[in-house]
């Protein structure tokens, strides 16, 4: 299996400290490959250099923030980002990851919780990829690619991220039943999904608006109310 880490990672955070722990706290944990910038133009230039694997991105930058940062990043690169914040209002997290972040940490945090989150996403975007392959499937006149995370059909072809492409492999594997929100965290979120419950709404919400023509009527993914979620196939091929 590949090793994750010799994964390169970027820290762009305008404090020097914070850089500093993250960074001692990462070497300690065996990776090496870090790079850090203090804000989002320093931080882009080395997305452009360096092409790291993974980044963690601070909100707050005296530039600008890392909304924005993460937005130019995206028109380049599909890597995956963790945001850190000192604020932790609902919006700053539902715009967070409405641009692709994979995952949210308010300060202050714990270093040991920063790394197992950093390892779990790098393990479900890197992790090799499975030997069978993933499915293409149909919903109206969208066609989903799970194999290629990619949604065709509609005026643009739609990526999906990491983690809506782990909740529709669960909810394909499981078509036509429910799935628990337990079931469906553990299945993104790994052996650490408690508390991921209001993220998976976020991520539910996100995939709706990619494969629903009504996002507020879904047809296709319905929630099924004090247990979880259901995805309804009707064509397949």
């Amino acid at each position: 299996m590949e090793n994750m880490r010799d994964k390169k990672i970027l820290i762009v955070d305008d404090e020097p400290e914070i850089r500093m722990m993250i960074e001692r706290f990462l070497r300690k944990e065996g990776f090496f490959r870090i790079y850090s910038a203090a804000d989002c133009a320093s931080g882009l230039s080395v997305c452009r250099a360096n092409k790291p694997d993974i980044a963690i991105l601070d909100i707050m930058l005296p530039d600008g923030d890392g909304f924005s940062l993460l937005s130019s990043i995206r028109q380049f690169s599909s890597m995956p980002v963790l945001f850190l914040s000192a604020r932790g209002e609902d919006e700053d997290r539902l715009l967070g990851l409405g641009l692709g972040a994979d995952d949210y940490l308010v300060k202050p945090f714990l270093p040991r919780e920063l790394v197992l989150r950093l390892m779990a996403i790098l393990k479900r975007v890197y992790s090799p990829a499975r030997e069978e392959s993933l499915p293409v499937f149909r919903l109206g006149g969208l066609t989903v690619d799970l194999e290629g995370a990619v949604i065709l059909g509609g005026s643009t072809d739609m990526p999906l991220t990491a983690k809506e492409h782990g909740i529709l492999v669960k909810l394909y594997e499981n078509r036509d039943r429910i799935v628990t929100n337990d079931a469906l965290c553990q299945a993104v979120w790994g052996d650490d999904s408690y508390g991921y419950e209001n993220t998976l709404m976020v991520h539910i919400r996100r995939i709706r608006e990619k494969i629903e023509p009504d996002p507020s009527s879904p047809i296709y993914l319905l929630t099924v109310r004090g247990l979880g979620y259901k995805l309804l196939v009707k064509e397949k091929h």
